[in-house]
């Protein structure tokens, strides 16, 4: 099963457009998309514009694939479920989003295992097709809470008295 997202923050069209055209031509694959508040309503697959936390956890531990925007909050769920990830970055040529700083954040992870980012959706319905058949290597994971040696530094942090001077 694939789960895509655009979010909770800014309409993705292209990104759902997408990735129902690729289960219009894909009707054996189940899709559910979560589509925010864009304009474009997909045709061939199930979606919802938002869903409760809960909700959103229980599709990403149950697919097989997650296709999202590079956002931080999609990275971070995916290697937290150990979900293999396939991104495309919003522009701002588009008017995806008002700066390209996911464009950064796409640097910036490219090369981590786990998430494959791509350019475009034409690569990115390929890239849907290929995961399926040819996984990527899981992530090593991340805790969803910090180690415990830093939560004891905050807990002693914010329960220090200040010292008087």
């Amino acid at each position: 099963m694939i789960f895509a997202s655009v979010g909770s923050m800014l309409p993705f069209d292209r990104l759902v457009r997408a990735v129902d055209e690729w289960a219009a031509a894909n009707p054996a694959e189940p899709v559910f998309i979560q589509i925010g508040g864009g304009e474009y309503e997909p045709r061939h697959a199930p979606f919802v514009r938002m869903m409760p936390h809960t909700e959103y956890r229980r599709r990403l531990e149950k697919c097989d694939l997650f296709v999202a925007h590079v956002g931080m909050g999609s990275i971070l769920q995916s290697l937290e479920a150990r979900k293999q990830l396939l991104m495309l970055p919003r522009l701002a040529a588009l008017r995806e989003h008002t700066t390209d700083h996911q464009l950064h954040t796409a640097a910036r992870f490219r090369d981590t295992e786990g998430l494959l980012i791509v350019d475009d959706t034409q690569a990115l319905q390929a890239a849907m097709s290929r995961l399926l058949r040819e996984p990527l290597a899981p992530s090593a994971g991340i805790s969803r809470f910090a180690p415990q040696p830093m939560i004891e530094k905050v807990a002693h942090y914010l329960t220090a008295r200040p010292t008087q001077q």
